[in-house]
């Protein structure tokens, strides 16, 4: 077994991350391989990526056997869901474990079992999502043949493994709009008779990029953005496109943008290019726990917002357990868009509450929302946690819970203790790995903190993906 090689497995166990465990037998004894993606019961086709002594990491190929737990549904299987076939009782049995296990190694809480409160099921299993990402390419890969096409018009999915061939999607994927995805090989057809042609990845040339489109629940309203480079622009009738777009969504088309990036990295960010609205508003309006919050294409936003509901509700129970904020200071860092401080803010009025993110387009989202629900105990900093902690030397002692809701790689040590430092009597953790979390839960406990309770929240079905929701609580200074 050499780098680079394919293989077949057997997979029959699941760690942590997604990750499809199968045991090669050999003299020594069962060589352990890592298959992403990959499920207990199938019998799979992976690439090895990385080789060690004692295991192999590999990138799932194939599924050439389904597992027994496996039902097909009728959605087109793409690499962003694994699990989609996989009844949703079982996918989120194994996360509990799976995640849990990590406390129990990582931060060496052995009665992880007692301190677990409950696991948030998202209200949605499916059509959850309410962003979406497209690609075009010229490179596709047929579904039906399952082998490589150039010179082609491909419109969907990544195919797995891949960064240059696109899976194009005839039918919904279950996870996004199902109109929108149903209709959306017309659209394929529609833009493939311009003649113009679909971004081949390797050369950096075409024209068709991606399409984006973000969903608001609330209006039923969908926002569209077509990016395309500039070669040979003249000849595409952006007009008649938005005719199109209208003639198929009706009333629930409330935005057409188009961008123009020349950029030759792959992603599809208005602020790579030049963006111009043809036809409706820009933005639509999303409703969370009962405040109203305007989003733009490129806006920070829950992607699953009725699973962030519960998920809050969860994070802001752990804030009032058992404690009086009255005339008190709450601190929310990596705060994002602000969605919990707002909300806490007009559970508790008279709290006084902080937010801090280093995204300086989130915090001037933040604000505005904040403005739009009338909200006024809100204080928002665009800065670095780290960096804001130590310029306001002031701010310690004088906090009395701190909400940390970080990125998905945790919280570097130095800010950290810099959190510890503040002195807070509580630390409500929203985290969306676990891994982190637990790694950082260990520093907390021998800070003088205590893991009160932890709950799990499903927000994205059918992905290894699950956030955390951490109670912790000061026992000794």
């Amino acid at each position: 077994m050499n780098r680079g090689d394919i293989i077949e497995l057997t997979i029959t166990d699941f760690a942590f991350g997604g990750k499809g465990i199968a045991k090669v037998p050999t003299d020594q004894g069962d060589y352990i391989v890592f298959v992403e993606n990959a499920f207990p019961g199938q019998k799979v086709k992976a690439k090895v990526d990385t080789k060690r002594k004692r295991h192999a990491e590999c990138k799932l190929v194939e599924v050439l056997e389904r597992s027994p737990d496996e039902i097909l549904l009728p959605y087109q299987e793409i690499s962003g869901a694994p699990y989609i076939f996989v009844p949703i009782e079982v996918q989120e049995k194994i996360k509990k474990e799976t995640s849990l296990d990590l406390y129990r190694k990582l931060a060496n809480i052995s009665d992880i079992k007692d301190k677990f409160d409950e696991f948030i099921s998202s209200p949605l299993h499916f059509n959850y999502r309410n962003k979406m990402e497209y690609s075009f390419s010229s490179i596709e890969h047929d579904l039906e043949t399952n082998e490589e096409k150039d010179e082609a018009f491909a419109l969907g999915f990544k195919r797995r493994g891949t960064w240059w061939k696109v899976e194009s999607l005839n039918k919904e994927s279950g996870l996004f709009d199902q109109q929108w995805e149903n209709e959306l090989f017309k659209i394929r057809k529609f833009l493939q008779k311009t003649g113009l042609p679909a971004w081949h990845p390797p050369k950096k040339t075409g024209f068709f990029r991606h399409i984006v489109v973000r969903k608001s629940f609330f209006e039923d309203k969908l926002l569209i953005n077509l990016v395309t480079s500039s070669e040979e622009i003249e000849r595409f009738d952006i007009k008649a496109f938005s005719t199109f777009l209208q003639e198929i969504l009706g009333e629930r088309l409330a935005g057409f943008q188009h961008t123009i990036n020349d950029n030759v990295a792959d992603r599809a960010k208005i602020e790579n290019g030049e963006n111009a609205m043809i036809f409706g508003k820009e933005k639509i309006i999303e409703d969370l726990l009962g405040l109203k919050f305007e989003i733009s294409m490129e806006s920070f936003f829950q992607t699953n917002p009725s699973c962030a509901e519960l998920l809050y509700m969860k994070a802001l129970d752990y804030v009032f357990e058992d404690n009086d904020l009255e005339n008190k200071v709450v601190m929310d860092l990596f705060c994002g868009t602000g969605t919990i401080g707002q909300i806490l803010s007009k559970r508790s009025k008279n709290t006084e509450i902080i937010g801090v993110d280093i995204v300086e387009e989130a915090i001037a989202d933040a604000k505005k929302n904040a403005l739009r629900n009338g909200i006024e105990g809100v204080k928002f900093y665009a800065a670095d946690v780290g960096k804001f902690l130590k310029e306001y030397p002031n701010f310690v002692g004088k906090i009395g819970t701190i909400i940390l809701d970080p990125p998905r790689a945790g919280i570097a040590p130095k800010t950290l203790q810099k959190v510890i430092d503040l002195g807070a009597d509580r630390m409500v953790y929203i985290s969306c790995n676990p891994a982190t979390q637990a790694r950082d839960a260990e520093l907390l406990i021998k800070a003088g903190y205590e893991l009160d309770k932890i709950a799990l929240a499903d927000q994205f079905p059918h992905t290894s993906h699950v956030e955390a929701i951490a109670k912790f609580v000061k026992v000794k200074s």
